[in-house]
């Protein structure tokens, strides 16, 4: 039920956004949404960049019609201007669907096939976001 809706606001939303590969930046969300397993979670994932890198808001997901429950899950993804990194890990790992949106977005951002023709910039992104993935899975709670 949300998912579907999630699926055509980032869609819109993301419309003209190329990702690193020069594909349409939609792909990207709609691959971590495939990673998961509930309606909720598929939402979350179709949303994961819209509020940072679009001009959508978090009150404007309200007035769409979201749950608060997707709505906390995309504050505890957003990370804000100036924030440490443990910072934003700390949020990230205490909501359990952020969390597992975090670790499909970073495995697909780690997946290096969805370069043509990857350069060793592109290699060594992937394997910061793998070493992030090992972070974001061993960090324990501050």
């Amino acid at each position: 039920m949300y998912a579907q809706r999630a699926y055509a606001l980032a869609k819109k939303a993301h419309l003209g956004q190329k990702d690193k590969g020069g594909n349409d930046y939609i792909e990207h969300p709609k691959a971590v949404a495939s990673m998961m397993d509930t309606d909720i979670e598929k939402a979350v994932a179709y949303l994961h960049d819209v509020v940072e890198d679009t001009n959508i808001s978090f009150d404007d997901l309200k007035e769409y019609g979201f749950p608060n429950q997707i709505i906390e899950a995309l504050k505890a993804l957003t990370k804000q201007k100036n924030e440490s990194y443990d910072v934003y890990i700390d949020r990230v790992i205490r909501n359990p669907i952020a969390k597992k949106v975090k670790l499909a977005d970073m495995k697909h951002n780690s997946d290096i096939t969805r370069i043509k023709n990857p350069s060793q910039k592109d290699y060594d992104r992937c394997q910061k976001y793998l070493d992030k993935i090992q972070y974001l899975i061993n960090k324990p709670l501050s």
